[in-house]
């Protein structure tokens, strides 16, 4: 799924940062790069903190009332802008209006196309897998197919939620607050995995530019 992302933001990123004469051309590729290591961080971070149950508020909504405008709202994605806008500055000595005016375009615009697509039944829209998202920030720590031991479906679960049912459990036959545990748990396991290693989500990022 990261390199659904990673697609994602070159798609967004072409115009505003590959065409954008306030990104030098020579720090293109890292700022792509930096981009989607924001997203998938922002996410790791958030299940590794317990925080899952608000990522699927995220997916669930998509900024439905207000559309990008109702997006950036979300605390999640205001988060995502921020860090990214100052990474602008800090790292690439960016002036702080035009690091905004990126950041606030290409995260929202990634986010929510990433969820549409990951929402849609559309058969183009396949390789957007709700269970390959997990799996991918979790390190494979969580099954993510019921025909796996303890294996839990996350896309029927957004599914689900996302058609108006109740993410609460019981009538749904499963308990939120169990897999938001076994989320959280996959997410720090998998962070100290790549702490110990000293690899990470960066590394397998640029190793998507080959």
């Amino acid at each position: 799924m990261l390199d659904q992302l990673f697609n994602l933001v070159k798609e967004f990123g072409q115009q505003t940062v590959v065409d954008n004469p306030d990104v030098p051309n020579a720090h293109n590729n890292d700022v792509l790069a930096d981009a989607t290591k924001t997203i998938g961080s922002g996410f790791q971070n958030m299940m590794a903190g317990g925080g899952f149950g608000s990522i699927l508020d995220l997916f669930k909504g998509d900024g439905q009332s207000g559309g990008l405008s109702g997006l950036m709202k979300n605390p999640i994605v205001s988060m995502m802008v921020g860090y990214f806008s100052n990474k602008l500055v800090n790292k690439y000595k960016m002036a702080p209006a035009a690091a905004n005016n990126v950041s606030g375009s290409l995260i929202p615009n990634v986010l929510h196309s990433l969820i549409s697509n990951t929402k849609s039944t559309d058969p183009k829209n396949d390789a957007f897998d709700f269970n390959d998202l997990i799996g991918s920030l979790t390190g494979g720590h969580v099954a993510t197919s019921e025909s796996q031991s303890n294996g839990f479906n996350f896309q029927g679960l957004l599914n689900q939620i996302s058609g108006g049912g109740n993410a609460s459990g019981g009538g749904g036959g499963f308990d939120i607050g169990d897999i938001i545990s076994k989320v959280t748990q996959g997410a720090q396991q998998n962070q100290q995995q790549q702490a110990a290693s000293g690899g990470g989500l960066m590394d397998m990022i640029k190793g998507l530019f080959q």
